[in-house]
C-alpha cells in the first residue's frame, strides 16, 4: 500500500498583496512586463499544461513552486521547490532554470565535494593581510532534512518535526567549542529577542518582497522556527528560515580557515546524525534553485575606502573575480565607513574548498588594488591590471 501523504494547503492565506493585485490561485498565470525570472523566461503553457494534475512525492504541485514568481515578479529566480522531489518531478521548468541561473545543466553535470580544511590554502601572509583589512568573516550553507517538506510548502506538525530533530543534534551532539543553547522564536524571552537581535543573530519574517512570502514559507510564523549560538558566539544555525537548518560560522577577523574549519565540522556532524537532502546533479538542496550545489556563502566584510568611491570600478573587478559586493543597503550601493561584504557568486559546479578559495584569492587581489588607489592610481591602471588577471 503506498504511503499517505500528508495535506498540503495549496494556496495559504497570506496578506493580499500590496499594489491590489489578486494573489495568483492556480492555472496558467497571467505574466506582463514586470515579471523577470528566470521561471518566466522558460515556462510555457504547453510545460504548465502537461504537469495538470501531478504532485511530487510528498504531494506538492507546479502551482505551487511558481506561485512565488507570478506574485513577486521582480524575483530573479520565481520558482521554489516544496519537496525534494520537486526538482525532478517538475524538471521540466526546473532544470532550465538551474542552468539559467547557475551556467550548469542537472542532467549531464554532476556536482563535487570537498569539506577538507587541508586542501585550502590561507597562509601566515594572507591571514596577516586579512586581518589587516577584514573586519569579519561568514561562511554559510543550508540543510535540509529527507523525509519532510521544504519550508515552502511545510504543515505546522513537519516544521515542529524538523525543528524537533535539529534541537536534538544542537543540544546532544555538538560538543567542545561547538556547545550552545537553542532559542525557539516562539518561546524566546524579550531579553534574548534583544540580545540576539543586536549582535545579529535574530531573523525576521519574510517580507512580502521575499522569494519565500509567497511561496507559503512564512506560514504560521514563529511556530517551528529557532536559533541555535554556541558560546563562543562563532558559530549560529537558524531553523526553519528559508530552508531548514542555516549553518553560519563567523569571525570578527579574517582567518578565513579557522571559519572554515568551523564550517566543515557542524556540516560533517549534521550528515553523522541526520540523513541531508543530496543528489549527485543538484549537490545540497533546498526551497530557492539558486543555492544548489554547495548552497556556500563566503563572505568578508572588508574595509574599501577608496573603492566606495567608484563603486562601478568595484563591480567590474568582482565579476571578473566571480564575486558579489554588497554595500551598506545592498548591491550597487557605498558602504558605510568603506565596509564592503565580498562574497562568491557561484555556488553549484565547483567545491565548499574551491568557492572559498576563489573568495580568498579574489578579495587579496581586491585588497591589492585598493591600495594602489589610495596610493594615487588611477580607475585606468586598476582596469588595466584587471584586464590581465584571469577570470575565476
Amino acid at each position: 500500500m503506498a504511503e499517505a501523504q500528508p495535506e498540503v494547503k495549496a494556496f495559504p492565506d497570506l496578506l493580499p498583496l500590496k499594489d491590489g493585485r489578486q494573489q495568483y490561485t492556480g492555472g496558467y498565470p497571467v505574466f506582463n512586463d514586470t515579471h523577470k525570472s528566470a521561471m518566466r523566461r522558460h515556462i510555457t503553457e504547453e510545460i504548465f499544461n502537461k504537469y495538470k494534475g501531478v504532485r511530487s512525492a510528498r504531494g506538492v504541485t507546479l502551482e505551487m513552486c511558481i506561485k512565488t514568481g507570478v506574485d513577486s515578479p521582480h524575483l530573479g529566480i520565481g520558482i521554489t521547490a516544496g519537496d525534494e522531489s520537486c526538482y525532478d518531478t517538475f524538471k521540466d521548468i526546473f532544470y532550465p532554470v538551474i542552468q539559467d541561473w547557475h551556467g550548469f545543466d542537472p542532467s549531464k553535470d554532476k556536482h563535487a565535494r570537498d569539506l577538507d580544511p587541508n586542501n585550502l590554502e590561507f597562509d601566515d601572509e594572507t591571514k596577516a593581510l586579512f586581518n589587516e583589512h577584514v573586519v569579519s568573516t561568514r561562511i554559510r550553507a543550508a540543510r535540509s532534512l529527507k523525509g519532510h517538506f521544504l519550508t515552502s510548502s511545510a504543515t505546522d506538525e513537519d516544521r515542529a518535526a524538523v525543528e524537533s530533530k535539529l534541537r536534538d543534534i544542537f543540544e546532544n551532539h555538538f560538543e567542545g567549542e561547538m556547545a550552545g543553547k537553542y532559542y525557539s522564536l516562539g518561546g524566546m524571552s524579550d531579553e534574548d529577542k534583544a540580545s540576539l537581535r543586536e549582535q545579529g543573530f535574530l531573523f525576521q519574517m519574510p517580507k512580502q518582497s521575499n522569494c519565500l512570502y509567497y511561496s507559503g514559507a512564512a506560514n504560521n510564523w514563529p511556530h517551528g522556527r529557532g536559533i541555535f549560538h554556541n558560546a563562543n558566539k562563532t558559530f549560529l544555525a537558524w531553523v526553519n528560515e528559508e530552508d531548514h537548518c542555516r549553518i553560519i560560522s563567523m569571525s570578527t577577523d579574517g582567518d578565513v580557515m579557522s571559519v572554515f574549519k568551523r564550517f566543515a565540522t557542524a556540516s560533517n556532524t549534521f550528515e553523522k546524525h541526520a540523513d541531508i537532502m543530496f543528489a549527485d546533479n543538484l549537490g545540497f538542496i533546498g526551497t530557492c534553485a539558486s543555492n544548489l550545489g554547495t548552497g556556500l556563502r563566503a563572505s568578508v566584510m572588508v574595509k574599501l575606502t577608496s573603492f566606495n568611491e567608484n563603486i562601478e570600478l568595484l563591480e567590474k573587478c568582482c565579476k571578473k573575480l566571480s564575486l558579489q559586493p554588497r554595500g551598506s543597503s545592498g548591491e550597487h550601493t557605498k558602504a558605510i565607513g568603506g565596509k564592503f561584504d565580498i562574497s562568491n557568486k557561484q555556488r553549484i559546479g565547483f567545491t565548499e574548498v574551491q568557492l572559498v578559495q576563489k573568495m580568498i584569492n579574489g578579495v587579496k587581489l581586491i585588497i591589492k588594488w585598493e591600495l594602489m588607489l589610495r596610493g594615487g592610481a588611477t580607475a585606468e591602471e586598476i582596469e588595466a591590471d584587471l584586464a590581465k588577471t584571469p577570470a575565476q
